[in-house]
């Protein structure tokens, strides 16, 4: 049986090569491309980020790809969002004030975690509801490696919903219909990442 594909999308949102080895490893056919053709027919297509919401919005609108990202959710084809490329996945989000448009496939708002220490950095349990396909036979005791400063604190409606407690609740990981996505990093998170991502590619089949 042909492995499946996977689009990981690249809009200048930094280094791509872990995640591109980590998708390889967990079992998909993967090609780092900024083809938009390539990001609709494949399997499934990975929208990565790092860095500010603005400026992950503005390469994703200069490439192209808002259209692909809601092509693809209203279609049900699968999506998988990682870190700043969950949190633009929302409605909106809101940095020094500023406020930025989202992609809107999920209901909601981004904003700065209230904590402490920020950004929060490093390894964090996650708590994940039963059914969640992301999370299928990882010990509920496994940590996932986050950076971020910036999450999503309310769950979007009618979807299952990870949580991680950084100073406050936020948003770990998502998914509804076709499209998932996490706010840790599943490609620098060890054996547990490498099992999340082998969940996401087996749904492609």
């Amino acid at each position: 049986m042909p492995k499946p594909t996977v689009a990981l999308f690249d809009y200048g949102s930094g280094n791509l090569r872990s995640a591109h080895r980590a998708l390889e490893r967990a079992g998909a056919d993967v090609e780092l491309t900024s083809d938009l053709d390539a990001a609709r027919r494949a399997d499934g297509l990975v929208v990565p980020g790092v860095g500010a919401f603005a400026a992950c919005m503005a390469g994703v609108a200069e490439h192209g790809l808002d259209a692909v990202v809601r092509e693809r959710a209203e279609a049900e084809a699968p999506i998988l969002g990682i870190c700043v490329g969950e949190q633009i996945l929302f409605a909106e989000g809101v940095e020094h004030g500023i406020e930025t448009a989202g992609l809107g496939v999920f209901e909601g708002r981004v904003d700065r975690i209230e904590a402490d220490r920020v950004p929060h950095m490093g390894w964090n349990t996650v708590d994940a509801p039963a059914g969640m396909r992301l999370f299928a036979g990882i010990d509920p005791g496994e940590r996932f490696y986050f950076v971020h400063s910036y999450a999503a604190k309310a769950a979007p409606p009618g979807a299952l919903t990870a949580t991680a407690v950084h100073g406050e609740p936020f948003v770990a990981a998502v998914e509804r219909g076709s499209v998932s996505a996490t706010q840790f990093h599943p490609e620098k998170s060890g054996d547990a990442g490498a099992a999340l991502l082998a969940n996401w590619i087996k749904g492609l089949q």
